[in-house]
């Protein structure tokens, strides 16, 4: 296996939580549920979580961000759950 293809498998997960953020905002500004704009907020800081992944590994090796990007995730599964039981019907 290449040694490029685990920063592409990065650098495709940090897209697609960020593609997902996004539509889900936007999702947000049209019907105006709540619960989509938790979820984009989650999404958003499952996008800074890779990007920290991104960074650690890829362009910083030398330091260590693993306790910021489980802060990051620790935050985007907070978000969700918050939104989840707020928003229960």
């Amino acid at each position: 296996m290449s040694l490029l293809a685990p920063q592409l498998v990065y650098l495709l997960c940090l897209a697609t939580s960020l593609v997902c953020a996004v539509l889900l905002a936007r999702a947000y500004g049209r019907s105006r549920h709540r619960l989509l704009l938790w979820c984009a907020i989650s999404f958003a800081l499952l996008a800074l979580n890779n990007l920290l992944l991104v960074a650690d590994l890829v362009l910083f090796p030398a330091r260590d961000l693993w306790i910021w990007r489980q802060v990051a995730a620790a935050a985007a599964l907070g978000v969700l759950l918050g939104g989840f039981i707020w928003e229960r019907d």
